[in-house]
């Protein structure tokens, strides 16, 4: 090995909170990529300033990487997330610097669709009612209320990416009928096949909205979408349907569907995200006895924690090697060149 190739300065990797997560696979895959790798295990902006200062590739779990964190790191060329939501980056100011974002699609699809089926199934069950009232020693009991035939009504969807349309193929056999609506998904004979295939009909947002017993949200959290669930939409929806969001908790207003939990205009609420995570002790709808909340974890199984560190590591080896990353949240003009070691 030459002198120079021995003493050339690895690029810095760093990553900024894992949490839980065991990454230790994707720091492994990193220096096999030729990077130096650290961990600063905080989402203190001022932290992160400091102590990536020099790290041309960011690994971030729940850290917000907002404009002035960006501007702070002038030598920062790639975010990776471990999420397929990005709603934690300041996407326009790392566009703006020439900065690759890349988040992780594809990873849990399997286990968010089976989650969002879970919550509609526990909750037309009411099962939370009768799981509390077993546990509080009573068996002879019942809900006012009835469980729900699910092969009489309608699933809608409003999203149709995915995660979207897995939900709609595995919930499609136990309900009447599944419809969509994405303004987003092109309107072509590919498209058509593949949501007949999956056993969902295409149809207009009013459409979903007004005629479904189950609405699931699977959209991203942009300012189009933030508070879409609100006191007018829910004013749309049939009385005692039931709204599911595993997507990102301020798409709804939680206020709005507090409300109509209590009037009844929703017969349930399932969710697996909140506008504030954890929660305040008290948060209107996660003691609710009409809601059913998880501790975002529905992309979590055996197989998931795994990939979500390998393509997030991945998707610097990527970079570094070809001037690309697998999965960019958006395109960007760049030259198909490695990355300088």
């Amino acid at each position: 090995m030459s002198t120079n190739a021995h003493n050339r300065v690895r690029p810095l990797a760093v990553y900024t909170d894992m949490d839980d997560t065991d990454f230790s696979a994707g720091v492994a895959l990193l220096e096999d990529a030729g990077f130096d790798v650290r961990y600063l295990g905080s989402q203190d902006p001022q932290v992160i300033a400091r102590e990536a200062a020099g790290a041309v590739a960011l690994l971030v779990g729940y850290a917000a990487i907002d404009a002035g964190l960006i501007a702070a790191l002038p030598d920062l060329r790639i975010i990776a997330l471990m999420s397929m939501g990005f709603n934690n980056v300041d996407i326009e100011a790392a566009r703006s610097r020439g900065i690759w974002v890349t988040n992780i699609p594809g990873a849990a699809t399997e286990e968010v669709a089976a989650h969002a089926f879970t919550l509609a199934l526990a909750l037309a069950r009411e099962l939370p009612f009768y799981a509390g009232a077993v546990r509080s020693g009573q068996w002879n009991v019942r809900n006012d209320s009835r469980p729900v035939r699910l092969s009489e009504k309608r699933l809608g969807l409003v999203g149709l990416g995915r995660i979207g349309t897995r939900f709609g193929q595995l919930a499609a056999p136990a309900f009447a009928e599944v419809v969509g609506y994405d303004p987003l998904l092109p309107e072509n004979p590919d498209t058509a096949r593949k949501l007949a295939a999956a056993g969902i009909r295409r149809a207009g947002l009013d459409e979903v909205l007004e005629t479904s017993d189950v609405l699931s949200l699977h959209v991203p959290l942009a300012p189009a979408t933030e508070g879409m669930i609100n006191a007018r939409t829910l004013a749309r929806m049939p009385h005692g349907s039931y709204l599911i969001n595993v997507s990102r908790g301020p798409l709804i207003d939680v206020g709005a569907v507090a409300e109509a939990l209590d009037d009844g205009r929703l017969a349930g609420y399932g969710a697996d995200v909140l506008e504030e995570e954890p929660p305040p002790a008290a948060h209107p709808l996660t003691s609710h006895p009409r809601a059913l909340i998880t501790p975002h974890m529905a992309y979590l199984s055996d197989r998931t924690d795994a990939e979500y560190v390998r393509q997030q590591a991945q998707n610097v080896a990527s970079w570094h090697a070809t001037g690309r990353p697998d999965a960019p949240v958006f395109p960007m003009d760049l030259p198909m060149e490695p990355a300088p070691a």
